[in-house]
């Protein structure tokens, strides 16, 4: 597969090969980013496209430990689970990640997601390595790029000034 820019004027999106590297500067610092990403009740705010109610069943932030979420939309839900590999707050997750569906459909994917502070909030690199490129090319096709920048688009409004207190910002708990 040759190389593919996907994103918007906010977050870029590549793919290539295998790999899909997603990137974004949030306006916020680099714990709140994490618990926004770690904590059931704030995953619950903005994973998934515009229009998706997620209910976070499982979430166990550690290595080993399970997670799984369930996206609704109109006229349906597609779940998604995995286990974390690597847990090292607030810099680096690494977690397995499939869509729990039967048949299972092959090997998971695994994402390395990273925290970088910069001035003024949190660089995320969210790399994603698809067990085949056929395995991403089936997943851009089915429409997964418009859903990662909506849900991009949700957290930053979740990490919006103004939309954590200052109180909740200095102990990452929304108001």
């Amino acid at each position: 597969m040759t190389r593919r820019e996907l994103g918007d004027a906010a977050t870029t999106v590549v793919a290539e090969g295998s790999e899909l590297l997603i990137e974004r500067v949030f306006a916020a610092p680099r714990e709140l980013v994490w618990a926004a990403m770690t904590t059931a009740e704030h995953l619950a705010q903005w994973i998934g496209p515009h229009g998706t109610t997620t209910e976070v069943v499982e979430l166990d932030v550690r290595p080993g430990g399970r997670w799984k979420w369930i996206n609704r939309y109109d006229g349906g839900e597609i779940a998604f689970l995995g286990e974390f590999l690597e847990v090292d707050p607030p810099k680096r997750l690494v977690r397995t990640t499939a869509p729990d569906m039967e048949p299972a459909g092959g090997p998971p994917a695994v994402e390395t997601i990273t925290f970088e502070e910069v001035d003024g909030g949190t660089r995320v690199y969210w790399l994603t390595r698809f067990p085949s490129p056929e395995v991403l090319d089936y997943a851009v096709d089915s429409g997964m790029i418009k859903g990662i920048l909506e849900q991009f688009d949700r957290l930053a409004g979740l990490l919006a000034p103004g939309s954590w207190s200052p109180a909740a910002r200095s102990d990452v708990s929304p108001r």
